[in-house]
């Protein structure tokens, strides 16, 4: 999949194509719906498909402060992309100047003079252009002008778990920061993964018996409840089960917030300066501090107890 930061990254001589625009963070399914469609589309037309996103998130230039929690960083939404089928993906700066575009010169600028757009494929909701003025109507009306046709998938809507309502990142976020990890992962099609290197904290699970990677998030990550986790630490392309502490170490009084994933019956790794995911699989239970030494140690062998059983019978399922 060719990669492209900015208008001028694109190809002097790129043909028409098929494009999808959004976020898109998390790549959930209802996102792979729409960019599964226009994947389909291109295949259809013999063009290739393009996925348009931005960087920063447009909320924190529009409104500085209201970036929102971040599902997955653009290299894993590239990655899950590209396993889509995606043939290139264009990650547009959002800057004050670019938020002034009116939707109709957002489509010139964009779809007919870089992407020689021959069908744009979009949700029901997809807004664009200064003050998100533009809608899939305008689109529409201006394809007409410029040789291009508007597909609107619609968004399958989910289960038990959120109500019904239509699968969207910013369920998937509430869902995430509420603990919810069955339900994050039903959005989003696989369990919730953070990542980030990792580096040294403490030492007292290694003191412990129990030494666990501090994995150093990027800001803005979606980060799970305060609590202990069943999942996966993968490092070096080795996935291992873990159990995973998130928030402050309540034992020790401590007050920096931290990941920290422990890898089940795993001796001698050294992960320090390693880039790592860490995948959230099922919430174990809440941070708590107890009354002795011995009681924290029990709670810890049984936390990994469960989180080897969990993962062992997700593993065996799937």
């Amino acid at each position: 999949m060719q990669r492209w930061r900015g208008l001028e990254d694109i190809p002097q001589d790129w043909g028409r194509s098929v494009v999808t625009i959004g976020s898109y963070d998390g790549v959930h399914r209802g996102h792979q719906l729409i960019i599964g469609r226009a994947v389909a589309k291109a295949r259809a037309l013999g063009v290739p498909s393009v996925v348009v996103t931005f960087s920063p998130h447009p909320s924190e230039v529009v409104r500085p402060g209201s970036h929102p929690p971040i599902l997955a960083p653009y290299d894993r939404r590239a990655e899950l992309m590209a396993g889509l089928g995606v043939d290139a993906l264009l990650i547009l700066p959002f800057t004050a100047e670019f938020s002034q575009l009116s939707p109709a010169d957002f489509i010139v600028k964009v779809l007919v003079d870089k992407l020689h757009a021959r069908a744009v494929i979009e949700g029901p909701n997809f807004r664009f252009g200064h003050r998100a003025a533009g809608n899939v109507a305008f689109l529409r009306e201006l394809g007409a002008t410029y040789d291009y046709e508007v597909e609107v998938v619609d968004l399958v809507e989910r289960g038990e778990a959120g109500g019904g309502v239509p699968f969207s990142s910013t369920l998937a976020r509430r869902l995430v920061a509420e603990g919810d990890m069955d339900g994050a992962a039903e959005i989003l099609g696989r369990p919730h993964r953070v990542e980030g290197v990792v580096v040294r904290g403490a030492q007292r699970g290694r003191e412990l018996g129990y030494p666990t990677a501090n994995v150093e998030t990027a800001p803005h990550t979606a980060i799970p409840a305060d609590g202990v986790y069943a999942g996966w630490l993968t490092a070096g392309g080795e996935r291992m089960p873990a159990a995973i502490s998130v928030g402050t170490n309540l034992q020790f009084d401590a007050t920096e917030r931290t990941v920290e994933a422990y890898a089940i019956d795993r001796v001698g790794l050294d992960l320090y300066g390693l880039h790592v995911t860490v995948d959230f699989l099922a919430y174990v239970r809440g941070m708590a501090k107890f009354e002795s030494l011995d009681g924290l140690l029990e709670a810890i062998a049984d936390d990994v107890k469960r989180a080897r059983t969990l993962t062992e019978s997700y593993d065996a399922e799937r």
